[in-house]
């Protein structure tokens, strides 16, 4: 009977571990181990925005070769197959009486010809040459656009983990208080049978187990809010779990407000973008000036021409040195120099904004930093002597020495305490995220 029942577990395992082995689907995944940097890293590889960006790079890029093309020599290969009908006519009336009489010209002819032409700009009074500055700058501002977006997404993604953590810690708050108002409604109850203390001490104390139980329902789902927003944000499925490995820490910032602006004036993004813009405005105008400078090439065209396929039997050749002045146009081209030179005006009244816009971001997220590193010190401090009162409370009404009211006032401050150190955590690394941002920092 022993026997039978041991081939009957052994047949079972080998039968899971057959359904396992076909469908390993049924294999419970192990959570992902995210670091705050992991995270970051699968943010900028899935987000749709980035990949976007990169495309735009990469056109730009092609521009600058498209450019740069426009310098060199282009040859041209054409082929024309010509059909006529001319009108019939005798030399007889003129030539009457000669042997030139019977001869007729005119009626359906056919003739082919093949031409070769290679041309190449020799001045262009500036137009290609403010194309090709153009095509560059352009490609900057491309590139800056994907640094750019980066670091936002950076931004999102870090503010979205510290809000996992946040509410994480918070829950954690939420459930030790449960677990310590729970506790001591054990010794109320222990000491009401034992006829210490009445009936309301009971009553209070239950009521305030039922707040902590609706305190950590909350707190759960403001924890499974943010992890979901955690999961979007990395465009990771939303059924995926996920455990993160690193913590809200305090880790001592050195920097000055000085340095921090002196730092974003140099290195952020849109910052060094609008002087690239602006690079692309004078370009526009020496462009737009060009139309009034001569235009010089250079042409080499060699003709094939024949009344039979592929007309390759007779042929000339012929080269050519154009030079060409715009004298009228109605004022076209001083338009377009009006309408450049407007456009460097308006990139050039942007610098002093954006400038003032990332001074004013830098000072908000570093004094938002400098404030939360002080709370953090004094909710510190406020959480050690909090923990103390609650227990002495604690021993003193187990002792009969002390009010049921004390010990939940206590825990409840307790509570508060911790909340504040944790909001403290949040707002200090968050800031610092902010800053990091606001620095252009990659």
């Amino acid at each position: 009977m022993i026997r039978q029942q041991i081939w009957r577990k052994c047949l079972l395992a080998v039968l899971i571990a057959g359904i396992l082995l076909v469908n390993p689907s049924y294999v419970l995944a192990a959570p992902i181990e995210l670091s705050l940097t992991d995270s970051i890293a699968l943010a900028l590889q899935n987000n749709p925005i980035i990949k976007t960006t990169e495309d735009d790079k990469m056109i730009s890029n092609w521009a600058i070769a498209e450019a740069k093309a426009k310098f060199g020599p282009s040859l041209t290969y054409s082929h024309k197959v010509t059909r006529t009908g001319l009108p019939q006519y005798s030399l007889e009336k003129y030539f009457s009486g000669t042997s030139l009489a019977n001869i007729e010209f005119g009626g359906e002819y056919t003739s082919f010809g093949n031409s070769i032409s290679v041309s190449v700009p020799l001045y262009t009074g500036g137009n290609l040459e403010g194309q090709l500055d153009q095509a560059k700058k352009k490609f900057q501002v491309a590139d800056l656009e994907v640094k750019k977006n980066k670091q936002q997404l950076k931004l999102d993604t870090t503010t979205a983990y510290f809000n996992v953590l946040e509410a994480l810690n918070q829950l954690q708050v939420n459930q030790e208080s449960l677990t310590n108002l729970m506790e001591h409604l054990n010794s109320v109850q222990a000491q009401y049978e034992e006829g210490v203390v009445n009936k309301s001490d009971v009553l209070r104390s239950e009521v305030e187990v039922i707040n902590a139980r609706q305190d950590v329902m909350g707190a759960q789902n403001k924890y499974n809010l943010a992890m979901v927003s955690l999961k979007n944000v990395m465009s990771l499925p939303l059924t995926s779990e996920i455990k993160l490995k690193d913590d809200l820490i305090y880790q001592k910032y050195t920097f000055t407000v000085d340095d921090c602006v002196t730092y974003a004036l140099n290195h952020r993004p849109d910052i060094i973008q609008v002087q690239a813009k602006i690079d692309i405005a004078k370009s526009g105008v020496k462009v737009a000036k060009s139309d009034n400078l001569p235009q010089v090439s250079f042409k080499g065209t060699n003709n094939w021409a024949d009344d039979n396929f592929p007309g390759a039997k007779q042929d000339y050749w012929m080269v050519s040195l154009t030079a060409s002045i715009n004298l009228f146009d109605s004022g076209l081209t001083k338009a377009k120099v009006k309408g450049a030179e407007s456009s460097l005006d308006k990139e050039r009244h942007g610098v002093e904004q954006i400038r003032e816009t990332a001074v004013l971001e830098v000072s908000q997220a570093y004094l938002n930093l400098k404030v939360a590193e002080e709370r953090i010190g004094t909710s510190k401090a406020a959480v050690d002597k909090a923990q103390e009162a609650f227990r002495i409370n604690e021993v003193c009404y187990k002792e009969g020495v002390g009010r049921n009211l004390d010990v939940i006032d206590a825990q409840l401050a307790l509570v508060k305490a911790k909340t504040n150190y944790n909001q403290a955590l949040y707002d200090y690394n968050s800031s610092k995220a902010k800053l990091d941002k606001a620095m252009g920092i990659d």
